[in-house]
């Protein structure tokens, strides 16, 4: 569903942001949001951040393969 913006002063935001950015104004407000989401989202703790990934890892399954401790020795020069 379009957004419709009826607000005199985020129009005049959203054209500043377009102007500055050589964008449209749909993509400035675009931008601002997800922008404004990001910022949103780092103020998660990094635990639930990580819990859809987490979540993903856990349904792939176990392999049943060892892990080769040459192979990761040589991967991290030995240290």
């Amino acid at each position: 569903m379009p957004l419709n913006i009826r607000s005199d002063e985020v129009n005049m935001l959203a054209e500043r942001l377009a102007t500055r950015r050589h964008l449209s104004k749909t993509a400035a407000v675009k931008l601002a949001l997800e922008n404004e989401l990001a910022i949103e989202d780092a103020k998660l703790p990094l635990r639930e951040r990580l819990r859809g990934l987490q979540a993903e890892v856990r349904a792939m399954g176990r392999t049943g393969l060892e892990a080769d401790k040459a192979f990761y020795d040589e991967l991290s020069g030995d240290l």
